[in-house]
């Protein structure tokens, strides 16, 4: 699926609006790597938890493979093209703070609204994933933003997407457990 869609792009440190072809990045290897990475770090957080059912794994293994498959390479993507004016110790905090944006307490409360639905369905989702999304991300935002800034700065851009879910796998852990923590 190609679309036009007008990028900030350049080379020098000038800004300069233009249109190019930005094509979506969705294919079998972000799906199969999705699926089981994320779905294999929130298994092991339902085990610590003695919480794990087959339908939790399933559903985290659809969601990996969809949501997370799609959208994070995606984000990665245009990251990478909205900062390649940019160089040296700017570019790489921008990329970082980018990332840190992304994986907000929203997103984090989106996962942990996945997780209760494909284990309690919609009884246990209220208000308080918000509460917890928000204290699991101020108290992690240190281990977040070293983590972030090695995938930005330091992995390349087609790579990221499996870092990152590497990483988000040994954040299941800690999300999963800051839901009876905070």
């Amino acid at each position: 699926m190609k679309q036009n869609l007008f990028l900030i792009t350049g080379r020098t440190n000038k800004t300069k609006l233009t249109t190019e072809k930005f094509v979506l990045k969705y294919n079998l290897r972000n799906i199969i790597f999705g699926a089981m990475i994320y779905s294999s770090g929130d298994t092991l957080a339902a085990c610590i938890m003695d919480d794990f059912s087959w339908n939790r794994l399933l559903g985290m293994m659809l969601v990996g493979a969809t949501f997370y498959a799609f959208e994070i390479p995606n984000y990665f993507y245009w990251i990478s093209k909205r900062t390649a004016m940019y160089s040296g110790t700017k570019a790489s905090l921008i990329r970082t703070g980018l990332a840190l944006i992304y994986f907000n307490p929203l997103w984090i409360a989106r996962h942990m609204f996945f997780i209760k639905l494909f284990t309690s369905g919609m009884n246990d989702v209220n208000m308080n994933l918000m509460t917890a999304a928000l204290m699991s991300f101020v108290v992690n935002i240190p281990v977040s933003f070293v983590a972030n800034f090695l995938i930005q700065n330091k992995i390349p851009v087609g790579m990221r997407f499996i870092a990152s879910a590497i990483f988000s796998a040994i954040m299941a852990v800690y999300y999963a457990l800051s839901v009876t923590w905070f």
